[in-house]
């Protein structure tokens, strides 16, 4: 009876083993380019060619300087022709769906800024993240380069499970698009943009949108409905400092990623879309 009792204990342990050495033998990302997809495996991206040491010096996620093993974005996109507008969405699995434009992803000038997917090494796994029990692995799309600080904070997705090329989101969802009318000079654009960029990484607008960490920012109410233009300005600027609770995943933007100009852009769209309601 003891004997069995052992040999279940060791069973379990063992499939328990198993089970976590085959997790990550197969973490793989899910890349689709124009309807195609392909998959590649956490260890077969770490053992390309074409995979280099990275230092990132102000990395958004960690706030500190990083070092990656990663390989260039651009060259998995490589010899697929797409529209001048088209996108490609990052999704976590979190729900976290970045907007990233085809021109920026696509760049391999340095003197500007370079996408890179940065890929955890399961021998050598990356810190938490701060404030969080998780880190940013297995895959993280981070940037190189004279002007990488430009680069928007919601444009350094982490925990990446699916990279998808996509018609512009504006293309994608006409519930997130202002009036023809608007001329292109109109602010009400510039805010749609730092909305699409910023806000619906983690939030739909009338149902548009991929993202599912934040609540719809129109339906059924949308918070120009509810706060004050000042309190709402604050609320972006640092959510901590109006509510705060255990649960809350919202962060703060440090003027540095939107400045106050920018926030007022943002929310000068929101007032714009208010009455402009359509429910899912």
């Amino acid at each position: 009876m003891l004997k069995r009792m052992l040999f279940a204990v060791l069973l379990i342990a063992g499939s328990f083993g198993l089970t976590e050495s085959c997790a990550a033998a197969e973490t793989v990302l899910t890349l689709t380019i124009a309807g195609k997809t392909q998959t590649f495996e956490r260890q077969a991206l770490l053992a390309r060619k074409d995979a280099a040491d990275i230092h990132v010096p102000r990395d958004i996620a960690y706030g500190m300087p990083m070092t990656y093993r990663a390989v260039p974005l651009a060259n998995l996109l490589d010899g697929a022709t797409l529209p001048a507008d088209s996108v490609l969405e990052a999704r976590a699995d979190d729900g976290f769906a970045a907007q990233l434009p085809m021109d920026l992803v696509r760049n391999r000038d340095a003197s500007t800024a370079v996408a890179w997917l940065a890929i955890e090494d399961p021998a050598h796994p990356w810190p938490k993240l701060p404030g969080k029990t998780v880190d940013a692995g297995p895959f993280y799309l981070v940037w190189v380069g004279k002007q990488a600080a430009s680069v928007r904070s919601e444009q350094w997705p982490y925990r990446i499970v699916q990279l998808d090329t996509q018609p512009s989101p504006s293309t994608r969802w006409p519930a997130l698009a202002v009036d023809a009318s608007l001329p292109a000079t109109d602010p009400i654009r510039a805010g749609q943009s730092l909305f699409i960029t910023q806000c619906l990484a983690c939030h739909k607008l009338n149902g548009a949108g991929n993202a599912n960490v934040g609540p719809d920012l129109n339906v059924p109410m949308n918070p120009v409905d509810y706060f004050q233009p000042a309190a709402l300005h604050r609320y972006i600027r640092n959510p901590a400092s109006v509510r705060n609770w255990p649960g809350r995943t919202m962060p703060g933007f440090a003027p540095d990623q939107l400045s106050d100009r920018e926030i007022d852009l943002v929310i000068a769209y929101l007032a714009y879309m208010a009455p402009r309601k359509i429910k899912p």
